[in-house]
């Protein structure tokens, strides 16, 4: 039972507009849809005014605390186009991330003065009209219905646009409507180099909804100059889009937006009103950026996470060495993990994705790890290497999305397949089953959500891998068949290849078999250490032949992204082998060869955006370049310095590196800045220092229930946070008896609530608020029952084996669904 409101509210929609701003500070004039021209008014009938509204036509009003307000949902639309500009370009999955993400910052934007308490307080319908449509936008473009997705962002934005005409007045808020208009026609530049197509498709419906909108006239009679412009560069953005001149399509873009912004100041009639939301087109232009940037490749992210499960490997080197005796090299392997660690570029990564994935890496991963080794606690170590495989799982989920922790997962399998061929040469049979039985329990237990990315990609694949190599590979070992052993090790070892290549782009593959050599160039210093030298030199013997014979396209990809790099990367892993075969330091070679697979990491994802990446940080540039001539840098100097400069540094930063960090970091100086030309910077829901937009506070009207408690208990087995749109980990294994505390970490309240249709045969009904049905849950949520604030936590001990399916209710539609696995 999945199923959000979508269905009820659509049903209703009319309803939910129809008197949808009773209640608000000011009245409502006509309410224009801007996707679809269509047009309806608070009390349902087109075109009437209230007495304030007619004098606010005419006279122009002062900034408040409201402009700032409406300006950051007005930031907010841009981004629900976005979301379909990606969609119409193809890019479904990359829409959905945009629509999820919007959903995840409007949680967050908490506070008196935050867009989500404001648009609730406006009203409650269109609060829930937005949600449920946000939600239902992620959806459509997860399914890959555009025209779903075309109505849901519509319907998502004409709520936005029914609170901002509520709490501004009439010239305020056909201002912000042209100033949304032209960052509609900078999508088109977005997605210009990625699909000519799209771009014109995109540029002419913003066109088309400039014309059904009341911003057209009110543009026309202030600005008669601007109106033109921006008709004519909207022109030319599909012309030159559509003969593939991409370069001309993004200057006709910016001169489109460069129109609007100028009309904008015109129909506002005061400048601090129109500057407050010509400071949200700077987010949205900066959104586009890092949005261009993504669709050419794997973000940065990724280069980091690929780097963070290249630790799992040379950890789990350090388990078989320790079981082999030799515990001081054992010991150096993990304090080297952690000396590179401390250095590394994930370093930082990890800990801004997840604060607990880095601590437990760190504490309860590397150096309990080294204790337990100097005190020879077998126990200890298991313990421990457990902790660095759940900590770095959870971040290396927190940096990817779509298929991008599988991919890694994949290369991570292959790693210790490669482990396990190593203990089986040296005659440890069985140490080489129970690892790859280990592996086969870690696969079902979709780690990674590897199981389930590799079922849905290739059943085919799935089937090679699985049935025929991995259980043949147990039996194989089980029996002491040296040959059919090899057989098939090697052939899951060649499925999941097959696999990467398959679900994810060369730079995902690249990620992959950069951190895959790398493990194997240290298999060869742990073999070596153990004597066997022409083995190691056999090791990497094969893995140079594997280099040179494609990688899947990394070979290519590397040489293309930077040819000193390759070469060197080459010299490299040669020296290693040199080093086996002719007694030399194979570690210490097996450590440089290192600093050079990571590198290449970063250097193969860097480079898959080709001229994308480029192009994204040209729009970035335009921003500062924009900004530094614009009326607006004035209103913000002069407004306050400090989030003046604030502002420019971060958006500097931001250039710079066109990460999810910085650019969150930008965003929030741009909301602090918005309330700053509005003369409200004392009101800003987020301070200077905060690269978000803040948690919730909380609530005193809303209940807990007899499982809702103050903190984490510290008889807790495992700790479920509740970010603000999403269960982290979404996926947890458990054992019978264990408890787990479902932990508010950020966001408004949560609750937790059990899929009456996902539990066990003869599981006992859960939810917080000790709710006895799912019927039950979703109505004491309704009566505020059940919630979950900042500084609590939901408790659950799970007696019945399987799998639990749970969920939050008013975040459901934002994907904030989880899984306990209970094993006996």
């Amino acid at each position: 039972m999945r199923q959000t409101r979508r269905g009820l509210l659509r049903t209703t929609g009319a309803a939910l507009l129809v008197g949808g701003l009773a209640g608000c500070n000011e009245a409502n004039s006509a309410s224009t849809t801007t996707e679809t021209g269509g047009s309806a008014d608070a009390s349902g009938s087109a075109g009437s005014t209230s007495t304030a509204e007619s004098t606010s036509s005419t006279a122009a009003a002062e900034a408040t605390v409201e402009t700032a307000v409406a300006a950051e949902w007005s930031a907010m639309r841009a981004r629900l186009f976005d979301a379909v500009a990606l969609g119409t370009a193809g890019s479904f999955a990359d829409g959905a991330r945009v629509a999820q993400h919007v959903f995840a910052r409007f949680e967050q934007s908490s506070g008196e003065w935050g867009a989500h308490e404001q648009l609730e307080e406006t009203n409650e319908r269109l609060y829930e009209s937005f949600e449920s449509n946000l939600g239902e936008l992620r959806s459509a473009l997860e399914a890959g219905s555009l025209d779903e997705a075309r109505d849901a962002a519509s319907d998502a934005d004409q709520a936005l646009q029914s609170a901002i005409r509520g709490r501004t007045d009439t010239r305020t808020a056909a201002a912000f409507d042209l100033q949304l208009l032209g960052t509609r026609v900078k999508n088109a530049a977005v997605v210009a180099p990625v699909d000519a197509d799209a771009a014109v498709t995109v540029a002419e419906r913003a066109m088309a909804a400039f014309e059904a909108s009341e911003a057209y006239d009110a543009v026309e009679a202030a600005d008669a100059e601007s109106y033109g412009a921006f008709e004519g560069a909207v022109e030319t953005v599909v012309d030159t889009a559509g003969s593939g001149d991409v370069e001309a399509a993004q200057s006709a873009a910016d001169d489109a937006l460069a129109a609007a912004v100028t009309g904008s100041y015109a129909v506002a009639g005061t400048p601090a009103v129109a500057g407050t939301g010509h400071l949200s087109t700077y987010q949205a232009e900066a959104f586009d950026a890092a949005a261009l940037s993504g669709l050419g490749g794997p973000s940065t992210d990724f280069a980091h996470a690929a780097a963070l499960t290249l630790y799992r490997a040379r950890v789990d080197d350090a388990g078989w060495l320790y079981a082999a005796g030799e515990t001081a090299r054992a010991k150096a392997v993990v304090q080297a993990v952690f000396q590179h660690f401390e250095g590394a570029r994930a370093h930082e990564a990890l800990e801004e994705a997840s604060e607990e994935a880095y601590t437990g890496f760190e504490d309860e991963g590397l150096s309990a790890l080294v204790e337990a080794i100097d005190a020879g606690d077998d126990a200890g170590v298991e313990s421990a290497i457990s902790a660095v495989h759940e900590s770095l799982v959870t971040g290396v989920t927190a940096l990817g999305s779509g298929p991008e922790p599988a991919v890694l997962e994949a290369g991570y399998f292959r790693s210790r397949l490669g482990d396990a061929r190593e203990l089986f040469e040296a005659g440890d049979t069985a140490g080489a089953r129970a690892v790859v039985q280990g592996l086969f329990g870690t696969f079902e237990a979709n780690e990674a959500d590897f199981h389930e990315t590799l079922e849905d990609t290739s059943a085919a694949l799935y089937e090679t891998f699985e049935e025929e190599h991995l259980v043949g590979a147990i039996e194989a070992l089980e029996a002491g068949n040296a040959e059919a052993a090899d057989t098939h090790l090697t052939g899951a070892m060649d499925a999941l290849r097959q696999f990467e290549t398959a679900a994810g782009t060369v730079a995902h593959v690249s990620g992959a078999e950069a951190g895959f050599m790398a493990a194997r160039g240290f298999d060869a210093s742990g073999v070596a250490a153990l004597g066997r030298t022409d083995r190691a030199a056999t090791v990497v013997q094969e893995t140079f032949a594997g280099f040179e014979a494609g990688a899947g396209g990394f070979h290519e990809a590397l040489e293309a992204a930077d040819e000193e790099l390759y070469e060197t990367f080459e010299t490299e892993l040669s020296e290693v082998r040199s080093a086996a075969s002719d007694g030399g330091d194979v570690t210490a070679a097996a450590r440089a060869f290192n600093v050079e697979a990571v590198a290449a990491m970063y250097a193969t994802v860097g480079a898959a955006g080709g001229s994308f990446g480029e192009m994204a940080g040209s729009l970035a540039q335009n921003v500062f370049a924009d900004f530094e001539a614009a009326r607006v840098h004035e209103l913000l100097e002069e407004a306050d310095g400090g989030a003046y400069e604030t502002f420019e540094s971060r958006l500097g930063t931001f250039i710079e590196s066109l990460s999810a960090e910085t650019l969150s970091a930008f965003a929030a100086a741009t909301l602090r800045a918005q309330f700053a030309v509005a003369g409200a910077l004392d009101r800003a829901p987020v301070e200077a220092s905060e690269g978000g937009s803040g948690e919730s506070g909380g609530d005193a009207d809303l209940q807990g229930g007899p499982n809702v408690v103050e903190g984490v208990p510290a008889d807790a087995d495992h700790v479920v946070k509740m970010q603000a749109v999403a269960f982290e980990p979404e996926e947890l294994t458990v054992s019978v008896g264990d408890t787990v505390a479902f932990e508010h970490a950020a966001g408004e309240a949560h609750n937790v609530v059990a899929y009456e249709d996902e539990l066990p045969e003869g599981a006992a009904y859960w939810a917080s608020g000790g709710f006895e049905s799912q019927a039950a849950a979703e109505a004491g949520w309704e009566d505020g029952k059940g919630a979950i604030q900042s500084g609590q936590s939901y408790v659950h001990t799970f007696e019945t084996p399987g799998r639990h399916g749970y969920y939050c209710v008013p975040h459901e539609a934002a994907g904030m669904v989880g899984t306990v696995v209970v094993e006996e």
